[in-house]
């Protein structure tokens, strides 16, 4: 099966990417870092909204656009490749198709919340259920953690809220989303990664060459790119997948996932070794994009996991 995207999916992608290099360049990713509890910058944010992003998988008849999984992942890519701080898959991908709106942070993806102080609507797990959260019905501690962007905290409930399901595959099915989400940014992430260390290497010279034109550097590159055109088609097939209920769709999400953080992880190493010493300094924008894609391979299910969901399930189909 051949996993293309439509002329309109495309189109609406493109949009998307335009707007997010305009209102989410990288120094507002680091912006996100320094800005205090409940103060994160809202713009990019409020304009995805305008678009509809964060409405993509409602019908049309509760107000959404009423499309799937299959537009929403290319467009959850371009928010990997620009880093942009803001749970767009949390509200998107997950807390959308439960009927909730609004900044939706939750606790779905890990113990950490990301955006927890931020949020309009906290989504947690409860016992065997998920209850949505007023801000002012839990209790928020932030976290310190290797991508500060993220603004990661814990969440304690102190109110009852408000049920959103008991229905344990209605649960699992959210799990899916958040993982296939994540997945897609992080091969937004890894080409974002490959195109900034290309440039880097056709810039710097060394010997009166630049560096890119090494054999060295090339392969550990080529290898990098590799790694993501495997990732890729698996994640348009998790997509797929999930919107057509496929029975494979635990399997699909999960292999995604797995090649997705194998993608990440390669492509950041080679980055790193191919702009030497000053990829090390924290103010190099690298380091915005490499720590996203670390945070993101251990949220909605490491690669650990999600090899052994697909292990399993290649043992059941025997």
């Amino acid at each position: 099966m051949r996993f293309a995207l439509t002329d309109e999916q495309s189109a609406f992608r493109n949009a998307v990417a335009e707007l997010l290099a305009k209102e989410c360049p990288l120094p507002v990713v680091r912006a996100a870092w320094e800005a205090p509890p409940g103060k994160l910058d809202r713009g990019a944010w409020q304009r995805l909204d305008a678009m509809g992003v964060l409405s993509m998988l409602v019908p049309e008849s509760r107000g959404g656009l009423g499309l799937d999984e299959c537009a929403l992942v290319p467009v959850l890519e371009q928010t990997g490749r620009s880093a942009l701080p803001h749970p767009v898959v949390e509200t998107a991908m997950v807390a959308a198709p439960l009927g909730l709106s609004g900044l939706v942070a939750t606790d779905l993806g890990g113990r950490l919340v990301p955006c927890a102080a931020d949020a309009d609507v906290l989504l947690l797990r409860a016992g065997s259920t998920v209850r949505a959260y007023h801000p002012d019905e839990v209790v928020v501690a932030d976290v310190a953690t290797v991508d500060g962007a993220r603004r990661a905290a814990t969440v304690t409930a102190v109110g009852e809220g408000t049920l959103v399901s008991d229905d344990p595959t209605e649960i699992a099915i959210a799990h899916q989303h958040g993982a296939l989400g994540t997945a897609a940014q992080l091969v937004g992430l890894s080409r974002r990664m490959l195109d900034l260390t290309v440039a880097y290497v056709s810039a710097r010279h060394q010997f009166g060459v630049p560096v890119g034109s090494f054999q060295a550097v090339k392969h550990r590159l080529a290898d990098a790119l590799v790694q993501i055109e495997f990732a890729a088609p698996a994640v348009l097939r998790g997509g797929y997948s999930l919107a057509s209920r496929a029975p494979t769709a635990a399997r699909d999400v999960s292999m995604a996932k797995a090649l997705a953080s194998d993608a990440a992880a390669v492509t950041s190493r080679a980055a790193l070794q191919c702009h030497g010493a000053i990829g090390y300094t924290v103010e190099h924008d690298l380091h915005l994009l490499m720590k996203r894609a670390w945070a993101l391979a251990r949220s909605w299910g490491d690669r650990a996991f999600h090899t052994d969901v697909v292990a399993r399930t290649l043992e059941e189909m025997r």
